[in-house]
């Protein structure tokens, strides 16, 4: 072999292991596990959401407390996913994700540490206190009157 095949050889093998130690670091992250995951370029083959719909941007949320579920650090209600979902978009990316608003719910926005039934008179509405109230705690507003 000429000496100059051999240096193009010892510089192609150098590349290499570069290149596969390259990948290997991004692949690991410096943790140890696979945190590769799609860019958000990457467009699922199917129609339906799936979880990498619903992790697009979650870096751009809140940053997860340590031992602490995204769904009691911020407020999701009305977003479409389940609780389980944003846990674990949040378990794997380390950001709780922004939370999705839908359509506007019907009502009147629910001030904190007020209930529905003292904040909006509900009388002649056939719904118990219990139920409407729990309807404001879970969307944060306050349901309309109904059933007079």
């Amino acid at each position: 072999m000429s000496h100059t095949a051999l240096r193009h050889a010892r510089k192609a093998a150098a590349a290499m292991v570069i290149t596969v130690a390259a990948f290997g670091l991004t692949a690991c992250q410096g943790s140890g596990t696979d945190a590769s995951s799609p860019s958000s370029s990457a467009r699922p083959t199917s129609a339906g959401k799936t979880a990498q719909d619903s992790a697009k941007g979650a870096t751009t949320g809140t940053a997860e407390k340590s031992g602490a579920r995204c769904t009691d650090q911020i407020n999701y209600a009305g977003d479409s996913r389940s609780n389980a979902e944003i846990n674990t978009i949040g378990e794997k990316t380390g950001h709780c994700p922004t939370p999705e608003k839908g359509d506007k719910p019907s009502g009147t926005p629910k001030k904190p540490g007020t209930s529905c039934t003292d904040q909006v008179n509900y009388a002649g509405d056939s719904r118990s206190n219990a139920e409407i109230n729990t309807i404001g705690e879970k969307t944060g507003y306050c349901p309309p009157v109904g059933n007079k």
